[in-house]
C-alpha cells in the first residue's frame, strides 16, 4: 500500500476519536441534566448516548488497526522490493509475520459483532424495562423543573449531532472510510435526541403543553428498542448477505434508517429514481421537476409564512370566552367579527399580532386522565376530600374500599347528652378527655367561570385548579373538625352543604385583592359520608347497640302503657293517681293518717281508682262487695246469738236438750245406725256396703215414705 493509505486511515482515527470526545461530552451533559432536572426523557437518553461512545470507540480501534495493518503492509512492500527477504532467516513464512493483518481480521470477526451484541441488549433491555417502569405507574407524567434547559441543550444536541454527522457522512463516501457510517447514525440518533428535548422544552415555555415532555421517556424507549431491534437483523442478515472479495464486512450497528437522514441528499436520490422507475420515463429531468427543485425551498418559505400569518387569526368556540395576550399583557384584538367583552373576547373571529407577538388564552379544563378541553362555560367539578367511587355500579358498603387513596378528615368525638353530663354517666367523665374521630366524605364542588380575566389574574395557568382545590380542602378541613362525627354522619347532613357553599364563596371571594376568582359555585354536595373501613364494624355494632337499646325503651313503653292502662283504665288517669298518692304519701307523713286532709286525700284516690273502671278499680269494687257482704255477715251472726240468748233463758234445759240433739243428728247424718237389744250376748251383722243408700234414715221422719 502506498503512503496515501496510511495517512487515510490516519485521518479516519482521529476523526473517530473526535467523535469519541464529542459523544463523551454529550453524553455528560445529558446525564447531568438528568439529574439536576429530574427529567426522565433525559435519564433514558444518556444511557442511549452512552451507546454510541461504544460505537466511536470501536471505530476508533478498526481505523487505528487499519492504519497498523497498512503501516505493516508498506513495510513488507520496501522489504520485498529490497532483496532483503532473501537474506532473512524468515524468507518462507509469507503471511504468518503480518500481525497487524491478523489483528484486523480478529477485530472484524469477533470484537466488531460482540460489540452489536452488546449494544442491542443494552438498548433493547434498558429501552424495554423503562417502558414498562413508565406503564407501571398509574397517571404517570414526566416533568422537568428547568424547561429551559431543556430547549437549550435539545437545540445544542440537535445542532452539534446532525452537523457533525453531516460532516462524518460526507466522509464516509469514500470506500477506505465506508464504515464511518455507523459513527453518522450515532450522532443523528443523538441529534434526534436533542430534538425531542427542544421540541418539550419549547412547547412548554411558549404555549405551556406539557404533552411532548410527558411522552418523551416513551418516545426514547421505544427507539431504543427499535435500534436495538435492528441490530440484531443487521446481525442475522449480515450471515447470509453474500460478499465480494476483500470487501470490509459493514458492522451490525449501522444503522439503515439513521443513515437516510445522516445523508438526506440520498433520500431525495431514492425518490427520484422510484419515480422515474414508476412512470417509466426521466421525470427528474423535466422542466418541471427541475423547476419545483429550484424553487422548492421558496415554496416551503411561503407555505412557512402563511402559517406564520394564520397564527394572528383566533376562532373562539361557541362554549369559549379567552384572552388576547400582547407582550405578555390583556389588549383588545387589532379587529374583531365577534363578541367583545370587559377585557375577554367571545365567540367569533378576532384578528390579533402574530405569534410570538400575541397569543390567545382559554382556560384549560383538565378531565380524567390527560383529557383536556377548552372551555369556560362548562360545568367544572372539583374534589374536595375523597375522591368518588371507582365503580358507581356496585353497592357501596362501609366495611368496603370505595376509591384508592381515600383521604380522611378530623372530626370531634360523639357529644354527651344531658342526660349523660346530669347523671356524671359514663360519657360525662370522658369529656375532658382530648379525642379526636376520622371520617371519609365526598365534597364535590360544581362551578363555572363567569369573569375569565379574574380567573386568569389569580394563579398561573397550570396552577389554578389546584390552588382552588387546596383552598377548598381547607375549607373542608376546618368545618369538618367543627363538627361530631354523629352530627356529620346523621344530624347536620343537610345543612352542610349550604354551610360548606358559604364559606367556599368567602374564601374564593379573597382572590385579587377581594374582587373574586371569576367563579360561581352552582353546587356543594356532602356525599359517601363514612367511617375508615378498618372500624366500620365498630361502628356497626355501636349502631347495632343503640337499635337494641331504642328497642328495649320502646318496649318498656309499650309495657308501661299496657300496664297503665289495665291498672288504672287510661295513662293519663294513672299519671294522676300516682301523683295524688305521692301527695296522700307526703300528707301522711306530715299530718298523719288520721287527720281530714288525709281522709279526704284517700277518698280522692279512691274516687279515681274507682272512675278508671281498671284492674285496681275493679279490686277496689270487690273489696268493698266484700266488705258488706262481711259486714251483714256478722251482722246476722250477732242477731242469731242474741236470739238464741233469750231462748236459752226462757228454757234452759230444753234449749241444751234440743242443741245436743241437732249436734248429735248433725254428726250422725252420714253414719249407718243399727238398733240392737240391750240383753243380745252374741251379735253377728252381716252388711251389703255396695249400696251406700240401703237402710232408712231413723232421724227423718219422713224418711220410709218413699218406701211405703
Amino acid at each position: 500500500m502506498s503512503k496515501g493509505d496510511y495517512l487515510t486511515y490516519r485521518k479516519a482515527a482521529a476523526t473517530s476519536m473526535t467523535g469519541l470526545v464529542i459523544q463523551l461530552i454529550l453524553t455528560l451533559t445529558v446525564f447531568f441534566y438528568a439529574r439536576v432536572a429530574g427529567d426522565a426523557a433525559a435519564a433514558a437518553a444518556s444511557v442511549f448516548l452512552l451507546t454510541g461512545v461504544l460505537v466511536w470507540g470501536v471505530l476508533l480501534l478498526v481505523f487505528d488497526q487499519h492504519r497498523r495493518e497498512r503501516i505493516e503492509a508498506m513495510e513488507a512492500e520496501q522489504l520485498a522490493v529490497s532483496g532483503a527477504s532473501a537474506a532473512s532467516a524468515f524468507e518462507n513464512t509469507g503471511d504468518e509475520m503480518r500481525l497487524a493483518a491478523r489483528r484486523l481480521a480478529l477485530i472484524y470477526k469477533w470484537i466488531v459483532p460482540a460489540v452489536a451484541i452488546l449494544l442491542a441488549a443494552i438498548n433493547i433491555w434498558v429501552g424495554f424495562s423503562r417502558f414498562r417502569f413508565y406503564q407501571s405507574i398509574e397517571d404517570y407524567s414526566n416533568s422537568s423543573s428547568h424547561a429551559g434547559w431543556a430547549l437549550a441543550i435539545g437545540i445544542a444536541l440537535a445542532v452539534v449531532g446532525f452537523v457533525f454527522a453531516r460532516f462524518v457522512s460526507g466522509m464516509a463516501k469514500v470506500n477506505a472510510w465506508a464504515n464511518l457510517r455507523a459513527g453518522a447514525t450515532t450522532s443523528v440518533a443523538a441529534a434526534l435526541v436533542g430534538l425531542v428535548l427542544a421540541v418539550g422544552g419549547f412547547l412548554e415555555l411558549a404555549l405551556s403543553m406539557d404533552q411532548v415532555i410527558s411522552i418523551s421517556p416513551y418516545i426514547i424507549s421505544i427507539g431504543m428498542v427499535a435500534y436495538g431491534v435492528e441490530i440484531v437483523l443487521n446481525l442475522l442478515l449480515d450471515v447470509y448477505r453474500p460478499r465480494k472479495p476483500g470487501e470490509l464486512p459493514r458492522p451490525a450497528f449501522d444503522s439503515r434508517f439513521l443513515g437516510l437522514l445522516a445523508a438526506p441528499d440520498r433520500i431525495a436520490e431514492n425518490v427520484g429514481e422510484a419515480v422515474n422507475y414508476q412512470f417509466g420515463i426521466d421525470v427528474t429531468s423535466s422542466w418541471f421537476y427541475q423547476l419545483l427543485s429550484k424553487w422548492i425551498m421558496a415554496f416551503i418559505a411561503i407555505g412557512i409564512g402563511i402559517g406564520w400569518l394564520m397564527s394572528s387569526l383566533v376562532v373562539v368556540e361557541p362554549h369559549e370566552r379567552g384572552l388576547i395576550l400582547t407582550n405578555g399583557e390583556i389588549s383588545k384584538p387589532v379587529y374583531s367579527f365577534g363578541e367583545e367583552g370587559d377585557g375577554d373576547v367571545g365567540p367569533g373571529l378576532h384578528i390579533k399580532w402574530p405569534w410570538p407577538f400575541s397569543t390567545y388564552e382559554t382556560p384549560v379544563l383538565v378531565g380524567g386522565g390527560d383529557e383536556q378541553m377548552r372551555t369556560t362555560t362548562g360545568v367544572r367539578v372539583l374534589h374536595l376530600a375523597s375522591n368518588p367511587p371507582n365503580n358507581e355500579n356496585t353497592p357501596i358498603l362501609w366495611t368496603e374500599s370505595h376509591t384508592r387513596g381515600e383521604r380522611l378528615n378530623i372530626v370531634q368525638p360523639e357529644r354527651s347528652t344531658e342526660e349523660d353530663d346530669a347523671s356524671g354517666g359514663e360519657n360525662a367523665s370522658t369529656n375532658t378527655v382530648a379525642e379526636l374521630s376520622l371520617v371519609a366524605v365526598e365534597v364535590p364542588v360544581h362551578y363555572v367561570v363567569r369573569n375569565v380575566k379574574l380567573f386568569d389574574q389569580f394563579a398561573a395557568p397550570g396552577q389554578r385548579e389546584q390552588m382552588l382545590l387546596q383552598v377548598g380542602r381547607r375549607i373542608v378541613t376546618q368545618y369538618l373538625g367543627e363538627l361530631a362525627i354523629d352530627e356529620v354522619l346523621a344530624t347536620h347532613r343537610t345543612s352542610m352543604p349550604m354551610e360548606l357553599k358559604a364559606r367556599l364563596d368567602a374564601a374564593y371571594g379573597q382572590f385579587n385583592d377581594g374582587q373574586g376568582a371569576g367563579i360561581e359555585i352552582l353546587f356543594v354536595g356532602v356525599n359517601g359520608v363514612h367511617p375508615p373501613m378498618r372500624v366500620a364494624p365498630s361502628f356497626e355494632r355501636v349502631i347495632s347497640a343503640r337499635q337494641n337499646r331504642e328497642s328495649l325503651i320502646e318496649e318498656a313503653r309499650k309495657s308501661q302503657i299496657k300496664m297503665l292502662t289495665e291498672v288504672a283504665g287510661s295513662v293519663e288517669l294513672a299519671e294522676q293517681i300516682s301523683e295524688e298518692l305521692v301527695e296522700l304519701d307526703a300528707i301522711r307523713r306530715e299530718q298523719g293518717n288520721l287527720s281530714d286532709a288525709y281522709i279526704e286525700s284517700e277518698l280522692r284516690v279512691q274516687r279515681l281508682l274507682e272512675r278508671a273502671g281498671g284492674e285496681s278499680g275493679e279490686l277496689l269494687l270487690g273489696a268493698n262487695a266484700n266488705r258488706w257482704v262481711r259486714h251483714m255477715s256478722e251482722r246476722g251472726q250477732a242477731s242469731l246469738l242474741q236470739g238464741q240468748q233469750q231462748a236459752y233463758l226462757a228454757a234452759p234445759e230444753l234449749y241444751r236438750s234440743k242443741m245436743y240433739f241437732d249436734a248429735l243428728a248433725e254428726a250422725m247424718r252420714e253414719s249407718r245406725v243399727y238398733l240392737t237389744p240391750a240383753e243380745l250376748e252374741s251379735l253377728l251383722v252381716r252388711l251389703e256396703l255396695q249400696d251406700k243408700q240401703a237402710g232408712t234414715d231413723v232421724f227423718d221422719a219422713e224418711a220410709g215414705e218413699a218406701m211405703q
